[in-house]
């Protein structure tokens, strides 16, 4: 009798254990932070949130692409559009199905290691393709010209660690994202057409305010999801200025006034 009621003791424990993050436990909205370099892993519901966040931004960054692209007036315009289009639509797209592999397929551990990594790799191409607007199509001086290649080489370089070293030295790697993300701004305002860099520098700013929630997964429910709003709100800001300042026409300015 006494060996039933331990066992049925025992039983009840596991039973909670197994439930601690799911949908139906009192702590579904966040799980215990993650060991050193390893990944935390979020509820059924951080799970969703994750999703969501960035599911919904797919569709407007393919449209705000395309408009840009239509609004090119040559080539180099078209081309740069492209490039900005193509960064913003795959960091959305990328983090979307990463998030719905970790959580429908997370049982698929390589799969869901190589679109994390591909997640990653994701932020830097689209540090660079965010300033590509800014570096092709403002008038730079013979120093600051280097940038326009030199950002890439450095989202390249921040490829080729997060394939050699992906979730062993996070600090190392907020570090490289954080010196990418400020690196080209050095040399955009020192443009001599300053007008959108006040719009960058907010956006700069917000993607900044978004790193405390970056790293705040197991300390902040829905940590990741928030960082999600931050990156769409910044993204949204630079893309205001992107249209705004480079890409629309003289003739409809004049007619806003």
């Amino acid at each position: 009798m006494h060996q039933r009621l331990i066992s049925s003791a025992d039983g009840i424990q596991n039973g909670r254990k197994a439930r601690f993050s799911g949908c139906g436990s009192p702590v579904r909205f966040m799980n215990h932070p993650a060991p050193a370099n390893s990944r935390y892993k979020p509820t059924c519901y951080e799970h969703a949130a994750n999703c969501y966040t960035h599911a919904f931004l797919i569709v407007p960054a393919i449209v705000g692409s395309a408009l840009l692209h239509r609004l090119s007036d040559d080539r180099w315009e078209k081309i740069t559009a492209w490039i900005y289009g193509m960064g913003l639509c795959a960091l959305f797209i990328v983090s979307t199905v990463f998030h719905i592999v970790s959580w429908k397929k997370s049982h698929l551990r390589t799969m869901e290691h190589c679109f994390h990594m591909c997640d990653r790799m994701m932020i830097y191409v689209f540090i660079a393709a965010s300033y590509a607007p800014w570096l092709n199509l403002r008038e730079l001086g013979p120093l600051a010209s280097h940038m326009r290649w030199f950002i890439w080489l450095m989202a390249a370089g921040g490829t080729v660690y997060v394939f050699l070293y992906h979730e062993k030295y996070k600090i190392v790697e907020l570090f490289f994202y954080l010196a990418m993300g400020f690196s080209p701004a050095l040399v955009v305002t020192s443009m001599s057409n300053t007008e959108g860099l006040e719009e960058v520098a907010w956006g700069g700013l917000i993607y900044c305010l978004g790193v405390v929630f970056f790293k705040s997964d197991g300390v902040i429910p829905f940590a990741h999801a928030i960082w999600h709003v931050f990156v769409a709100t910044a993204a949204a800001v630079h893309y205001y200025a992107i249209w705004k300042y480079l890409y629309r026409s003289p003739a409809d300015i004049i007619r806003h006034l």
